[in-house]
């Protein structure tokens, strides 16, 4: 559901155009919106959403929607909905939909709380719910409502239309999903001997679809005393031109081996499954 496909200058005047309803896609006829009587707060989202290359990402959102009392938001023809931008809050700046608009529960006769969901795309293309990697990183959440008040939604009079959105609501991070493995070179080593400690750590690309090593990372190599529950970092290592991941380690107590990274704005932190070694 994208309700604002763009808020443009036209002719020195706002028009609305390319209006994304279920029933149809509307077009500006005449005039320009105005501002309805709308806006929006407690918006709640998650703060970090991993997207991977191929499977649909579905985030789901609810915001309070404050009105006026000449605002019918159970009218067939109202539309309201939260979506992602990234960058500043510009017609030109990517920006992130759901599929459908949110659903709203009055609360009162001028307030509502409105649930809906982004829906992203990795394996489309970046105009059709896809990303590119630059995009990693901040976005912003903003909230849009329109109310087309009875008017033809193929030709309507925009002036009879009213239309408002409202950025800066919150902000989220849209990470390029990462992957780690770990791998030893043996599971039984005799005591104060040292053995070899592999891994990969790997990200999406969101522009090929695939996921390739992450280069000249650090990660910490982890131990676990059999019988505790907590990880200690035994060093650091980084990894390499494939992001791959070698290092040696003393084998003084049986337990459990890992690698783990704590991640960045882009690429959200993970940690491979542990790898038993037995002390002889």
């Amino acid at each position: 559901m994208r309700i604002r496909a763009t808020v443009a200058a036209v002719s020195g005047a706002l028009a609305l155009t390319a209006l994304a309803v279920p029933a149809a896609q509307a077009a500006t006829d005449s005039g320009a919106p105005y501002t309805l009587n709308a806006s929006f707060s407690n918006v709640s989202i998650a703060k970090a959403i991993k997207v991977g290359t191929t499977n649909e990402v579905t985030v789901p959102y609810s915001y309070t929607l404050t009105h006026g009392a000449d605002v019918n938001i159970a009218a067939s023809d109202f539309y309201t909905d939260a979506f992602l931008y990234h960058g500043t809050y510009s017609d030109t700046e990517p920006e992130l939909f759901g599929d459908n608009p949110a659903t709203c529960t009055a609360t009162s006769s001028t307030t509502a709380t409105c649930k809906g969901s982004i829906n992203i795309y990795p394996a489309h293309s970046s105009s059709d719910g896809g990303l590119l990697n630059a995009w990693a990183g901040g976005w912003s959440v903003a909230a849009e409502a329109i109310a087309f008040n009875g008017q033809n939604q193929q030709s309507p009079d925009m002036s009879k239309v009213g239309y408002k959105d409202q950025s800066g609501l919150g902000a989220t991070l849209v990470q390029r999903n990462s992957t780690l493995t770990t791998t030893v070179s043996s599971t039984s080593v005799y005591t104060g001997k040292t053995f070899t400690v592999s891994g990969k750590l790997s990200r999406a690309n969101w522009e090929d679809h695939q996921y390739h090593g992450f280069t000249g990372v650090p990660v910490q190599l982890q131990f676990r005393k059999a019988g505790t529950s907590t990880y200690t970092t035994v060093k650091t290592v980084t990894t390499d031109s494939y992001g791959n991941l070698k290092t040696t380690a003393t084998a003084n107590y049986s337990g459990y081996w890992r690698y783990s990274f704590a991640g960045y704005s882009t690429t959200p932190a993970v940690s491979a499954t542990g790898v038993y070694v037995g002390v002889k």
